[in-house]
């Protein structure tokens, strides 16, 4: 609980009308995306302009206020769940696109514009933003940044951080810093953009953004690869891959998932099919005819049991936008779910996917999976019920092992959801002891009174002033 000496200090500095402390507003901030974590924080502050953001950061910094900044709350690693009470800072006086220069194919914004609205803008002159996070609809570019999010078109274009050329940036002493800018090469001292890019809210606060654009593609073409088991999807997979083909997209769904996003989509999807592959190619036309006939071939030699093109846009939107209700769809049958994300090398994806269904099994809880395939970074999804404290003790022995699992394969325990408070316990399987220390010693660097964010990525509090 703020002391009221406190609290005028930040309404002096952002107005009345932005500072919130009832019990409706705490309630609303107390929680994001992520199941079963919640804490109610001390205040919800939406500062108007990046030096008042800095001024709140001065007056957290001083008095080792925990502050946790948040988007859309779209995150599913409890990467925005103020785990210390403390401030929750938001963005919605800062959601403006300040410009588009199309001479130098960049877009500049701030940190609360959605990442749709970035997208149609793009779309608007000619140009194209390609990340495409599930929640791109609600969104926002400041959290895709501190999450370095991925999307559907990761395969072929890469995700957030591939897109993002400079940022400005509060630290938690309260200077702002600027780094990159719309160069095409800068090698000035350390790559401080990307060591932002993806530290989920835990060494600075970002207050504008440096986009990259590209040209919009010319044409696409989308398909659906129907398989009689999951395997035979995931060698297409690699199929495809090897045959030197990048599609712009390559997603995989279950068949427990296709009849569960078809209930809900109601557009036709075949649910006899154990698994299908949803594949988007774009770029110049004969190019996509060529590449979608190939992979059409290539789906077919390695079991496909037929293959649809879509006739139209509307048809093909229509399939793309039912692959983005998957969580929404599968929400709807417990009380509980759980998305996580694991990542192999395509490789290894029909390992993944084995591995996956014989954990499910062994720990009798229902597991759908469904993915960005071509990247091989997978979605398990459990249907769960948290108030059930042993079904839940076993769904989170289940993801241990596939965690472990995809790190044996040569992966990683989370592709594009981060780290958060949710996959904390697991982040030493991948990065190992001396990474995490070399991770802390960076934390303890730019932030030594633990404000930004804590209990994320690892433990460091501020009511303390340890680390854990």
């Amino acid at each position: 609980m703020l002391c009221e000496e406190i609290k005028a200090k930040f309404i002096d500095i952002v107005g009345e009308a932005n500072f919130e402390d009832n019990n409706a507003s705490l309630l609303a901030y107390s929680y994001d995306s992520t199941p079963r974590y919640q804490t109610i924080p001390d205040a919800v502050i939406a500062p108007r302009t990046k030096l008042e953001v800095a001024a709140v950061v001065n007056v957290c910094n001083t008095y080792k206020i925990p502050i946790v900044p948040r988007g859309s709350g779209t995150n599913l690693c409890a990467g925005t769940t103020p785990v210390e009470g403390g401030i929750v800072l938001i963005f919605k006086n800062m959601n403006q696109i300040i410009e588009i220069d199309q001479e130098n194919l960049t877009m500049t914004v701030q940190p609360g514009v959605y990442t749709k609205d970035i997208l149609e803008a793009a779309l608007s002159v000619g140009l194209f933003y390609p990340p495409d996070p599930g929640s791109m609809h609600i969104s926002q570019i400041g959290g895709n940044i501190s999450e370095n999010s991925g999307g559907l078109r990761g395969l072929k274009y890469g995700v957030t951080r591939d897109y993002v050329l400079g940022l400005e940036i509060v630290l938690p002493n309260g200077e702002i810093i600027q780094t990159g800018g719309k160069l095409a090469k800068d090698v000035a001292g350390y790559d401080l953009t990307r060591l932002y890019i993806g530290a989920e809210g835990t060494l600075g606060i970002i207050t504008e953004a440096v986009l990259k654009l590209i040209p919009q593609p010319e044409t696409k073409k989308t398909m659906l690869a129907l398989y009689h088991d999951l395997e035979a999807a995931a060698q297409s997979v690699s199929a495809i891959i090897a045959n030197r083909i990048i599609p712009a997209t390559l997603e995989f769904l279950d068949q427990a998932t296709v009849k569960v996003v078809e209930d809900f989509a109601q557009i036709g999807l075949p649910t006899e099919a154990k698994a299908i592959l949803l594949i988007e190619q774009d770029g110049p036309e004969e190019v996509v005819a060529r590449d979608i006939n190939k992979i059409g071939l290539l789906c077919k030699e390695n079991g496909a049991f037929a293959v649809q093109v879509a006739k139209t846009a509307e048809e093909a939107l229509q399939l793309t936008e039912a692959r983005r209700t998957a969580l929404s769809a599968l929400s709807r049958l417990r009380p509980t779910t759980i998305l996580e994300d694991a990542t192999v090398p395509r490789s290894e994806l029909a390992k993944m996917v084995r591995a996956i269904n014989e954990i499910a099994k062994k720990y009798n809880v229902t597991i759908c999976t469904f993915g960005h395939a071509g990247d091989g970074n997978l979605h398990p999804t459990c249907l769960t019920d948290a108030r059930d404290e042993e079904e839940m003790a076993l769904v989170e022995k289940a993801f241990e092992e596939i965690f472990a699992k995809a790190v044996e394969l040569g992966g990683t325990i989370t592709g594009e959801h981060g780290v958060g408070m949710m996959k904390l316990p697991y982040l030493h399987l991948k990065a190992g002891a001396a990474g995490v220390e070399a991770m802390r010693s960076i934390k303890k660097a730019l932030d030594p009174n633990f404000i930004m964010n804590p209990g994320k990525v690892f433990a460091m509090s501020p009511r303390e002033g340890v680390v854990e």
